[in-house]
């Protein structure tokens, strides 16, 4: 590939997997000790604190859909590093709530932040630098996403056991702050032929000019059931993944110790990291929905072994199975979306598409917390979530005879 050293995408994707790094640590992974910190703290039941998260998630739905688009328009610098500011100022409330009605602002406000630097925006960003190698730049970039996998966890844990929740709360909103604003000032830039260059570091052949160069309205894209069938099948799958990873230090410390905990959860990330570079090295070759509908299979598998499990082995096992395919839940609905529906438009179809999925993916912290307060368990919850994983992989491949074609 002579595009590979020099080409100033790579840069792009670079910044963007340290973004996300920062972002999936603190906003998706770190929730769950917050929850955990919150209910040893308080005594409030972690349904209570659940739904406030949901809130969150709720809010974080309702305004990635603009963020895409507003990345499309005028690129990624300001929106991300607002991005940043909001999220740590709703991380450093957290650790500030003394009443409940508190985790209803500072749980939003951290997901309102989140909005600007989650998958959407990050794939967003690094949407118009690549044609030919969009599958492996989105997910080199969303690395950064399986790193804070392996590594948020237990630096929140080790920062609250060291400093005290509350000044732990405001050490990470420090760490958010000056690790992403000066890099989306300074490095980051809209597309490719602002500095000069075109896509992949060189000009496009005619098939990927004619792919990239299709207009699609979100009304247009929503009709086919291409987009539908991927919106419902990873908006149930993220449900599953947020509420499984919200309370996933909860479910292991039923067996486990919290060190124990924190080296499951690190092998956990690191295993999402294994399976996000393997989706890296086929994404390109490969029909992308058959991969999906494998991964899902395999998230299955592992949820069936984690709901059944009555002692530490079968529940870190399981744990780990499950894992190994969470990077890849939030990678591959945005490599499905740029695949079918081109460049050009993939800031605002992918942006409607972010918005649906988060609406039924915020569900999922609620959803597990409820039910765990109304069985005394997390199995039921996680039974569930199961069947609805091997659904989703009969639908995605659905989709695959529907392929979306632009009026």
């Amino acid at each position: 590939m002579n595009n590979a050293p020099t080409f100033y995408g790579w840069r792009i994707v670079w910044a963007c997997l340290f973004i996300a790094f920062i972002a999936w640590s603190f906003a998706l992974y770190g929730p769950s000790v917050y929850i955990y910190a919150l209910n040893e703290k308080t005594g409030w039941s972690v349904g209570l604190i659940s739904m406030a998260l949901t809130f969150s998630f709720l809010i974080n739905a309702f305004s990635i859909g603009f963020v895409g688009s507003i990345i499309g328009r005028h690129g990624p610098q300001v929106i991300m590093a607002v991005g940043a500011v909001l999220m740590a100022l709703g991380i450093a409330a957290i650790g500030q709530i003394t009443r409940p009605w508190q985790a209803f602002i500072a749980f939003p406000l951290m997901g309102l932040g989140w909005s600007c630097l989650s998958t959407i925006a990050i794939s967003a960003s690094v949407a118009p630098w690549f044609e030919r190698y969009q599958g492996k730049a989105i997910s080199i970039a969303l690395l950064g996403a399986s790193l804070g996998g392996m590594l948020g966890i237990p630096i929140t844990l080790m920062l609250v056991s060291g400093l005290g929740f509350s000044l732990a709360m405001a050490t990470i909103a420090a760490l958010v702050v000056l690790g992403v604003v000066p890099i989306a000032l300074l490095v980051l830039r809209r597309r490719p032929q602002d500095i000069g260059l075109e896509p992949d570091g060189q000009p496009s052949d005619g098939a990927h000019v004619q792919s990239a160069n299709r207009h699609w309205t979100r009304a247009q894209a929503l009709q086919t059931f291409a987009l539908r069938s991927t919106i419902v099948t990873f908006g149930i799958a993220l449900m599953v993944q947020l509420g499984f990873l919200s309370h996933q230090v909860n479910l292991l410390q039923t067996f486990v110790t919290p060190a124990m905990t924190a080296m499951i959860v690190l092998a956990s990330g690191a295993l999402a990291f294994l399976g996000r570079v393997l989706l890296a090295r086929v994404a390109d070759r490969l029909n992308i929905r058959w991969i999906a509908s494998a991964v899902l299979v395999l998230s299955a598998a592992g949820l069936i072994v984690t709901a059944t499990a009555n002692t530490a082995v079968p529940l870190i096992i399981g744990t780990l199975l499950f894992g190994f395919n969470v990077g890849n839940l939030t990678t591959l609905p945005a490599l499905i979306v740029r695949r079918e529906f081109g460049a050009l438009s993939f800031g605002k179809v992918f942006g409607i598409t972010g918005t649906f999925m988060q609406l039924i993916s915020a569900l999922g912290p609620a959803i597990f917390g409820l039910m765990h307060d109304q069985s005394g368990s997390y199995s039921l919850a996680i039974g569930l979530a199961a069947v609805l994983m091997l659904t989703g992989a009969i639908l995605i491949v659905a989709g695959r005879k529907h392929p979306p074609t632009p009026a």
